[in-house]
């Protein structure tokens, strides 16, 4: 009985080990007319497939785009103030502002 309760123990210490949750990263580049965000995870892992938002300061859709296989989503260049997001969904966003472009 002692040695199943030294292993729930142990499980139970090191849960918060296993459960630690890895945050949304992004990374934009403005290329002449074009935006390139390379988008994953803190733990390096890449995120292809997943849909990152650009977005006007009032919020409103502006465009969509999709990670593709290097987990790369591309925008065309909008005029005035904008932000990129990758909303992952269990974190905060990552968001890239497009002051941070020019």
């Amino acid at each position: 009985m002692m040695k199943y309760l030294a292993y729930i123990i142990a499980g139970c210490l090191s849960w918060p080990i296993l459960a630690q949750a890895h945050y949304p990263v992004m990374d934009c580049q403005k290329n002449q007319a074009d935006i390139s965000c390379r988008i994953g995870f803190s733990d390096g892992t890449f995120a292809p497939g997943s849909e990152v938002v650009m977005y006007t300061y009032e919020d409103q859709v502006i465009a969509r785009a999709v990670a593709d296989g290097s987990s790369t989503a591309h925008f065309t260049w909008q005029e005035g103030d904008f932000y990129i997001q990758f909303d992952a969904g269990h974190e905060d966003p990552a968001e890239f502002d497009s002051a941070e472009l020019e």
